[in-house]
């Protein structure tokens, strides 16, 4: 299934899509489950895990919200909407951070996603008007 033609059926949108826009609201989707999978897998973790759990978890519900709010198009809030995807951007380099700290797999791919989906973010930033 294609998310840039779901959005484009939308009636305010009237198939101009914004790519970009969609492009991050797909990988800010992705990046909430690989955060909310790799806390799963850090309580599994012989170690204290716990600062890591916690950043995954908060970056997956801000990522899951910044793909709710990128895919709404009807009465837009444009500042609002920037405001999100900034702070997704935040949030996945600091998870990004916190799961380098660690040499679990799981975390390191955590970390990619996270890098991928703040790069998205950013490129979809100055499409956002």
């Amino acid at each position: 299934m294609s998310l840039e033609k779901m959005i484009a059926l939308h009636p305010d949108v009237a198939g101009n899509v914004n790519v970009e826009l969609a492009t991050a609201a797909r990988h800010a989707m992705l990046c909430s489950l690989f955060c909310t999978s790799c806390a799963d897998a850090c309580i599994a973790e012989d170690m204290d895990m716990t600062e890591c759990i916690r950043t995954c978890l908060d970056c997956a519900d801000i990522c899951a919200a910044t793909a709710r709010l990128a895919t709404r198009r009807a009465g837009q809030n444009i500042a609002m909407l920037r405001a999100q995807v900034e702070t997704c951007i935040r949030a996945c380099e600091l998870c990004a951070e916190e799961c380098a700290k660690h040499e679990h797999a799981h975390c390191k791919l955590c970390a990619t996603m996270c890098h991928e989906c703040a790069d998205d973010c950013r490129k979809a930033l100055p499409s956002i008007q």
